[in-house]
């Protein structure tokens, strides 16, 4: 199990728990944050344990965005992890889940502060948790910066274009019943309980037949942008297989067997 100064990782059962763990900064990003990230996303797609992932924040925050300052790397363990990038000159958009989509699902537990680069991150999760006092935004316009993390076209094929183009234009912050509001995030719950729900939802998530879990998340994703008719057509090719494997004939005997299937037991 990896992590880093400012990433670690645990285990929830089947739920690999990476926790941006930089609370005196609120979380903003640094080069070890996001090597830990990247390795964490890594991780979760190459353990067929891992079912799903939960990313949240320490500290009651949950990312306030990039920070100049820390991505210069100072030391030897900042040159260390320089390397990596240096390595990888993708990596650091492949943690923020710009250019990589992990096979498992990813819930956001959100307490706190996700602006910026944290409402970039947060657009590449699947499932949306936030305590009440969370604070969402994209501030970049306000210090003449552009929200290079993927917002501008991501954001609208998530929320109306209306609101996206708001959020966007005007760098405001959002409160958590504003985001709930608009749909970007699904649950708005009390402070301090982001993490247990992101959790609950993982269990249930955990219960289901992992291939399923897997080919319906990517289906979705790949079916996005295509006509309905190509869509459908990209669903059966995805979905056909699942029909064929141990896991649906576990779930089907089961079911008939009235008990619960053996994927259950993680």
């Amino acid at each position: 199990m990896g992590g880093t100064e400012h990433l670690t990782v645990r285990r929830e059962g089947a739920t690999l728990v990476l926790t941006l763990n930089r609370p005196e900064a609120k979380n903003a990003l640094s080069i070890s944050m996001l090597v830990g990230l990247y390795d964490g996303w890594i991780e979760a797609d190459e353990d067929d344990a891992v079912r799903s992932i939960v990313l949240t924040g320490a500290g009651g925050a949950f990312c306030a965005g990039m920070d100049l300052k820390a991505l210069a790397g100072q030391g030897m363990a900042g040159e260390q992890l320089r390397d990596r990038l240096k390595a990888d000159p993708d990596l650091h958009w492949k943690a923020m889940l710009r250019h990589h989509r992990p096979r498992k699902p990813v819930i956001a537990a959100v307490e706190g502060y996700c602006v910026a680069g944290g409402t970039e991150i947060l657009q590449g999760t699947d499932i949306r948790v936030a305590g009440e006092s969370a604070t969402f935004g994209l501030f970049e316009v306000r210090r003449g910066l552009f929200p290079i993390g993927g917002s501008t076209v991501r954001l609208q094929r998530q929320i109306p274009r209306t609101h996206a183009l708001e959020m966007l234009l005007t760098g405001r912050p959002y409160t958590a019943r504003e985001a709930a509001g608009i749909g970007l995030v699904g649950h708005v719950v009390p402070d301090g309980g982001a993490l247990d729900k992101a959790l609950e939802i993982a269990e249930q998530i955990n219960a289901c037949g992992p291939l399923a879990v897997e080919a319906v998340k990517a289906s979705v994703y790949e079916t996005a942008e295509l006509t309905e008719t190509d869509g459908l057509a990209a669903e059966l090719k995805r979905g056909w297989p699942v029909f064929d494997t141990a896991d649906a004939k576990e779930g089907a005997r089961a079911f008939a067997e009235k008990r619960p299937p053996l994927y259950q037991r993680h």
